[in-house]
């Protein structure tokens, strides 16, 4: 009995010792990553907008632009912004967002629009950025663009 007491002690500290070891590995190995290596030709990703909300439009607006300078998908996006909803008010005319969003479609990405909401708001296109695309509605575009593969981040 108690040579059997001698070994479990022994093989519980020879395991600690192991574990902590590993440990180490682990630590290491984490230190080292540098990212995952994309494996597809193409990544394609959606952002909804669906709030006015200043803090999440301009995050809404960092996260696109932090998305197109990942140097690993360099030549391999296609975004899309699909705004509706609050996030209606963030293509009006009348709003402070007309660069940021001029400038998200230099860098190639789709700005569109609900035009649903443009409806429930009682809006006109008029209102709206003349150089905004448009879409029958914003879920349907989620649910479409989802379904084909697109990545949906909701800020």
């Amino acid at each position: 009995m108690k040579y059997l007491i001698i070994m479990v002690l022994l093989a519980g500290l020879h395991t600690d010792d192991a574990l902590s070891q590993s440990r180490e590995d682990l630590l290491t190995k984490n230190q080292q990553y540098t990212g995952t290596a994309p494996q597809k030709d193409k990544y394609k990703a959606v952002y909804q907008l669906d709030t006015d909300n200043p803090d999440i439009v301009k995050k809404a607006f960092r996260n696109i632009n932090n998305l197109l300078k990942d140097p690993r998908l360099a030549g391999k996006l296609e975004v899309e912004l699909v705004t509706f909803s609050g996030g209606t008010e963030v293509m009006r005319k009348d709003h402070e967002y007309k660069e940021q969003l001029l400038e998200l479609i230099g860098k190639g990405v789709r700005v569109v629009q609900c035009l649903n909401s443009l409806e429930e708001r009682g809006y006109t296109k008029d209102q709206l950025f003349d150089f905004i695309g448009y879409t029958p509605s914003g879920n349907g575009e989620l649910v479409i663009l989802g379904n084909e593969g697109w990545t949906i981040v909701k800020p």
